[in-house]
């Protein structure tokens, strides 16, 4: 195996990872793989609805909030303004972390312009699903985290809290006194129950816990995007690591099935304060297949036993929430319309030895609308989306071998014209093949 290429002159500067598809693409191993080239972590979108998984020897990290270079030493990890925080979930995080021996000190900073998830988020995205599902409607499937609630608030603007506000007992107070008002009549006006109600804006308890946040937190926190251009002034190499992916991207994703967020490269300048332009690297992670979690048209989505097989053998089930994945061919319309709005240089395929033992497999080069016209250009609106076929290539399977590969070209002749044919219709080279859990099963472009 080869692992990521110590740092030299001619490395990229400042890359970005971002996911091409509907998230999960493994996201977290690639930056785990080029914290070593860079100084600096910096997660710029989402909350901890998103889950990035690394494997490294016989232990295996589940992170949602902490940038994934966390567990190498020497980076800094950066949570960006972008980011909307939920602070009893990363306490929870970092204790874990420091409970298997990973430092996480001053290497872990925060932005005092990130905004937080309060309980009464949380009740108010689980009573709106409930809301919309009893009304006969498809919920959006949210992860009931209080994400999507978290970013109305940070819209509205009155009803926000900052990370920032937390160390100030004196604005906590003020605020808490008419959001509580507020969410109590919201909550009724859903349906939610009175019990859980009370748990949600219990304005002494949100008080005291919101304090002994800050007491916690109150080290990591500080104005991050003078961090960030201290660090670019200094010649330190960033490294952005986006959460959920592209095809959840508020504006570009399949819309209204999304997140709420900027999850593409688009979303860095807005998250983080620094210009898209400073960025010479742009790495898109793909899956050699598709998966999809929660509501949402997905035309590849395979409900047979070839897709339940992808899903036991890719482990497809969410980080943060334990729900099985939808699962399909490999989507490359979709693809190709991610790569041109992320900008992206580069690709990595990863779980590609899930593929490995099928008789044939296929690629979806374009899309079939009822009235049989075919098209290569992905519709993002979900509702023109869900009245498409796809179009298929089918190639030639291969074996899944006893022995990993070193180097692309000792792969089997079929798996090397899968991975040719994705480079040739999505016009981006893939520079690294995953084939397996492990750090160092990788596959890394000379």
């Amino acid at each position: 195996m080869v692992q990521s290429p110590a740092r030299d002159a001619t490395s990229p500067r400042h890359t970005a990872v971002v996911g091409l598809q509907w998230g999960d693409e493994g996201k977290g191993k690639l930056v785990d793989l080029l914290a070593p080239e860079h100084d600096c972590i910096v997660r710029y979108n989402g909350g901890a609805n998103a889950g990035h998984t690394v494997v490294v020897g016989d232990e295996r990290y589940a992170l949602h909030l902490v940038p994934s270079g966390i567990l190498f030493p020497g980076c800094t990890c950066v949570i960006g303004n972008g980011v909307v925080v939920d602070p009893g979930k990363l306490l929870e995080e970092i204790d874990g972390l420091r409970a298997r021996g990973i430092e996480v000190g001053s290497n872990l900073r925060i932005s005092s312009r990130a905004h937080v998830v309060m309980p009464y988020h949380k009740a108010i995205d689980a009573a709106l699903e409930e809301f919309i599902a009893g009304g006969g409607r498809d919920a959006i499937g949210t992860t009931r985290r209080g994400i999507g609630p978290a970013y109305a608030d940070k819209v509205v603007r009155s009803t926000a809290i900052r990370v920032g506000d937390l160390l100030h007992r004196d604005r906590l107070e003020a605020r808490l006194d008419m959001i509580c008002r507020l969410r109590s009549a919201q909550l009724r006006s859903l349906g939610a129950d009175e019990s859980d109600i009370s748990a949600a804006v219990d304005r002494s308890r949100l008080l005291d816990e919101a304090l002994a946040w800050a007491d916690r937190l109150a080290p990591h926190i500080c104005d991050t995007t003078w961090l960030l251009h201290d660090a670019l002034d200094a010649g330190q190499r960033l490294l952005f690591e986006g959460a959920n992916a592209c095809l959840l991207d508020v504006d570009h994703g399949t819309y209204p099935f999304v997140t709420s967020s900027n999850c593409s490269t688009l979303g860095i300048p807005a998250g983080t304060g620094v210009p898209l332009g400073r960025i010479d690297r742009v790495l898109g992670i793909m899956k050699a297949y598709s998966t999809r979690v929660g509501g949402g048209p997905f035309p590849t989505e395979l409900h047979d036993d070839i897709g339940d097989r992808i899903r036991e053998r890719g482990r497809e089930y969410g980080t943060t929430t334990g729900r099985p994945r939808r699962c399909g061919w490999l989507d490359l319309v979709a693809v190709r319309y991610t790569a041109m709005v992320c900008g992206v240089t580069g690709i990595a395929c990863t779980l590609f030895d899930v593929l490995g033992g099928f008789d044939e497999v296929r690629l979806c080069t374009g899309y079939r609308f009822p009235d049989g016209t075919v098209t290569d250009r992905f519709p993002p609106d979900a509702f023109d989306l869900a009245e498409v076929e796809p179009v298929y290539e089918t190639f030639e399977g291969w074996p899944d071998p006893e022995v990993r590969p070193s180097d692309r070209n000792d792969l089997p002749e079929a798996a090397r014209r899968y991975l040719d044919r994705i480079e040739e219709v999505v016009g981006v080279p893939i520079e690294i093949v995953s084939i397996g859990p492990e750090r160092s099963e990788v596959l890394v472009a000379g």
